[in-house]
């Protein structure tokens, strides 16, 4: 098991040097949804959402979008460009176990989340004068977060022929967790149907419990009123339960669709 552990930091300390060499990576993953934050705050005016400004609800909601990044497209890319070289079948080989190759990718897009999440509160606190309330919430939603959408990502890796069609393969998935995140709206803004599945997608718990945890008020309900600590990990609740969920079901598709060597036909 320890063994397992420092070939995981390993393989994250050589992922992280690999992105930091690649500027278009390093600009999709990384830079991307910063700026896409900052488009949507010029967009907010002095508008009220649930009793804070406009500017501060989209800024506490981005983590969840960020995660789609910084996480799914990463590591679907090199997930899938790394199987097409024949690194990951050699890495299956030699002395890390698979698992501990996996958790590698996991912890260097981990840590690449929290990089993001860090130069976002900065912003937040210059700009807004918000501190986050509860960091030990938002860490676990993270960890979470990051375990949901790397499975999903070594899932749809399997389904890429290649490294050119990571960008194509994603697409789908990332337009729906942008127009259904309630990153830039209310969780019950969405009426119906609409509403359900916004609240099901695994991008909105996330979305929800950093906006609470960053915040310290009661965005589960839409009220906007202000909660202890023991109500922000007990309102986090069935937001940790969808993620559960989904872990479980992109366990089962990683596990379906997961491969170690090249397509082939």
């Amino acid at each position: 098991m320890r063994t397992d552990a420092l070939h995981a930091v390993r393989l994250a300390k050589i992922d992280l040097t690999l992105i930091f060499r690649n500027t278009t990576v390093l600009f999709t993953v990384l830079l991307m949804p910063l700026l896409m934050a900052w488009l949507f705050t010029q967009t907010q005016g002095g508008a009220i959402i649930e009793g804070v400004s406009a500017k501060l609800f989209v800024l506490t909601g981005m983590p969840g979008l960020m995660m789609g990044f910084a996480v799914f497209v990463n590591l679907v890319n090199s997930l899938t460009a790394r199987r097409e070289e024949l690194v990951l079948k050699r890495l299956r080989g030699g002395q890390p176990s698979a698992a501990a190759v996996l958790a590698g990718s996991a912890l260097g897009a981990l840590a690449l989340f929290f990089g993001q999440v860090v130069l976002l509160g900065i912003w937040i606190q210059r700009t807004e004068g918000a501190t986050p309330v509860n960091v030990p919430l938002m860490l676990l939603a993270a960890v979470l977060g990051v375990t949901v959408f790397g499975l999903l990502a070594a899932a749809c890796s399997g389904l890429t022929p290649n490294a050119e069609m990571a960008q194509i393969t994603v697409l789908p998935i990332l337009l729906l967790l942008m127009i259904g995140s309630p990153v830039a709206f209310p969780t019950n803004a969405l009426p119906g149907l609409l509403g359900t599945i916004s609240g099901l997608l695994p991008i909105t718990p996330i979305v929800k419990i950093m906006r609470s945890a960053f915040l310290g008020s009661d965005h589960y309900s839409g009220s906007g009123r202000a909660l202890s600590v023991l109500e922000q990990w007990t309102g986090a609740l069935p937001s940790f339960g969808i993620l559960i969920v989904w872990i479980a079901v992109t366990a089962l598709l990683a596990g379906w669709l997961f491969r170690w060597e090249p397509r082939h036909g």
